[in-house]
């Protein structure tokens, strides 16, 4: 998968919410980072800093966990805990300063508490705070509502225009054409297809639009309540794939029922055929225009 998010034009981000992050130990998330490092060869991930559960003040946990990333040749994404739900908001900016403090690039992350009991979403004077650190140079912001997030892109523009805002709306993924970037449990799903739509989408092209929908219609599906069965719903598509072996999720994960096998292999055909349709039409445009050009002198 790490391979196939490269070659669709992604950056694949590791320990996150979609590989189980908070349900893996220690040992197993350095074995994530060990494999990505070894298996992109120097190519750029993002992988999160998660310390919950583990024993000292966040704010060490935080750099030992940057630290590990960053020897690995990844940028760190910090994780949200449950030391910190709970905190003042300025004493939660206090850490994060001090994370700055060794330097960035940093990014952020807040988290509704749909996905993961530790999450919190910040008050907007945060967000402007956690702009003023350097460091910090981006934020995923998952909160499922189209107006908080709104909200954050008029403060970055404003604020800090090169601060990057990645949506994790997965019931909204148009998001992308608003400005945000994003990183989205759902792009896991099918890699190729939303690179597809991004590129579509750069050159103006509508069938942006086409893949967008039919991906949109994916992610109403399976990021349905329970919100965290998701990741069960992407291992049961990317097994209809032909992508991976089983479809079992982590055993203290939510499940989905083998009623949604139909509607997601429906779902997969549609976006197979559109895809090979996008591939056929622009392989007959550049025909069309390679005829059209003029011959080349030589010499």
């Amino acid at each position: 998968m790490l391979e196939r998010t490269w070659t669709a034009g992604l950056t694949p981000a590791v320990n996150m919410d979609t590989g189980y992050v908070h349900l893996l130990t220690s040992a197993e998330r350095t074995r994530v980072l060990d494999e990505t490092r070894d298996v992109g060869g120097g190519k750029r991930f993002v992988a999160g800093a998660f310390i919950d559960g583990e024993p000292g003040e966040p704010a060490s946990l935080y750099l030992q966990a940057v630290e590990q990333i960053r020897t690995r040749g990844g940028t760190p994404i910090v994780f949200q805990c449950s030391a910190l739900s709970s905190s003042a908001e300025a004493d939660v900016l206090a850490v994060y300063q001090k994370i700055g403090q060794a330097g960035g690039p940093l990014l952020a992350f807040e988290l509704g508490s749909m996905f993961a009991p530790f999450g919190r979403i910040y008050s907007i004077d945060f967000i402007r705070r956690l702009m003023q650190i350097e460091a910090f140079t981006g934020i995923k912001h998952s909160s499922l509502d189209r107006a908080t997030e709104w909200a954050r892109l008029r403060i970055r523009d404003q604020l800090r225009p090169d601060f990057r805002l990645y949506t994790g709306n997965d019931l909204a993924i148009d998001m992308a054409f608003y400005g945000s970037d994003y990183l989205l449990g759902l792009s896991a799903f099918f890699v190729e297809a939303f690179g597809r739509r991004d590129r579509c989408w750069a050159d103006s092209d509508p069938r942006a639009l086409v893949l967008n929908d039919l991906l949109q219609y994916l992610g109403q599906l399976a990021f349905r309540a329970p919100v965290p069965a998701y990741k069960h719903s992407a291992a049961q598509f990317l097994k209809l794939r032909g992508l991976i072996a089983t479809d079992r999720p982590h055993p203290r994960s939510p499940s989905r029922p083998a009623s949604d096998l139909a509607l997601l292999d429906d779902i997969r055909q549609r976006l197979d055929e559109e895809m090979a349709r996008e591939e056929s039409e622009s392989a007959s445009a550049a025909a069309r225009a390679s005829r059209g050009r003029a011959p080349r002198a030589t010499s």
